[in-house]
């Protein structure tokens, strides 16, 4: 369902446009922009649950903070932690650490939000696991946003069951073996066992971590801060980070999943939360152009919602 607060027909005429261009692009999205002052929000599908791939890595971070805000963890306290020593295309970090490590929880947070590592945020989810990690977002309101597994399973796909000749094969199963409920043979794509949110959910996470809500302010000022040190920066930050905004955000990929969601603050105080979640229709891993066709979507609606 598409979405928007205000803007008449040209508004109708500018989503209409931009369905076609995904369609086009071979991709299906999903996306919400709101601006964080006045709460209108324009999108495209923003009610559709997907799985959230690494974006879960964002309420397992708060839900760590919270824990060390309320003394039941230490942030200076270390953790070993295990090698992934994987060696497929992608994963960070720990994942591809070929030793045992020390590691404090506070640089964990880091390196699981920052960089993505897959290997310190399944540490994290050690110590606050899935179910306690939701229980802690309904504390703060923030519901729609399911939290069911690690990221272990993540790097456990066809993708490395496959010769590198033959991932286009992964993608193709990905694309053609789901079912009309979002049902899925690779369980990772399954929306009844995947962790998933919505566009909308993403973006009513994202303010209440930029506005005033029932999150610590010191909480949601380290998520902020953590998000703005994002080095994963391909995908929407090119479109919407200049010297006159800033862009903070947390990548999520997973097959032919593509998302990205942040909050872009421009100079002259305004604010507005992004989250475009996609599904490619290509059955191929590197798509540049997927990247830059969702970035133009996304900003689209924004420069939209702007002028407005």
């Amino acid at each position: 369902m598409d979405g928007y607060t205000r803007g008449g027909a040209r508004t109708e005429a500018l989503l209409r446009e931009l369905r076609t261009q995904l369609r086009d692009g071979g991709l299906h999205g999903c996306l919400l922009v709101r601006d964080l002052h006045t709460g209108d929000e324009l999108g495209i599908e923003a009610d559709t649950h997907l799985p959230s791939a690494s974006l879960v890595k964002v309420p397992l971070a708060l839900a760590t903070l919270e824990r060390i805000r309320r003394g039941e963890l230490d942030g200076a306290m270390t953790l070993e932690v295990q090698p992934g020593r994987l060696t497929t295309p992608g994963p960070t970090g720990l994942s591809r650490f070929r030793h045992p490590a020390r590691i404090a929880i506070d640089d964990l947070l880091y390196l699981s939000t920052c960089l993505s590592d897959g290997m310190a945020a399944d540490a994290l989810f050690e110590l606050t696991p899935p179910a306690q990690v939701t229980g802690i977002l309904h504390e703060f309101d923030i519901r729609g946003i399911a939290v069911r597994h690690g990221v272990g399973e993540l790097s456990d796909t066809p993708v490395e069951r496959f010769d590198a000749d033959q991932v286009h094969l992964a993608h193709a199963l990905a694309i053609d073996a789901g079912t009309s409920g979002r049902g899925h043979r690779v369980p990772q794509l399954d929306t009844t066992r995947a962790n998933t949110g919505s566009a909308r959910t993403y973006v009513d996470l994202l303010q209440a971590l930029w506005t005033p809500s029932k999150i610590h302010p010191d909480v949601a000022q380290r998520l902020r801060d953590l998000m703005a040190h994002n080095v994963l920066r391909h995908r929407l930050t090119p479109d919407f980070h200049s010297d006159a905004s800033t862009w903070s955000s947390k990548t999520g990929s997973l097959l032919n999943l593509r998302h990205e969601i942040g909050v872009v603050e421009h100079s002259d105080g305004q604010s507005f939360a992004v989250a475009a979640l996609t599904e490619s229709l290509v059955p191929a891993g590197t798509q540049p152009g997927a990247d830059a066709l969702m970035a133009h979507v996304a900003r689209s609606l924004r420069d939209h919602l702007r002028q407005l």
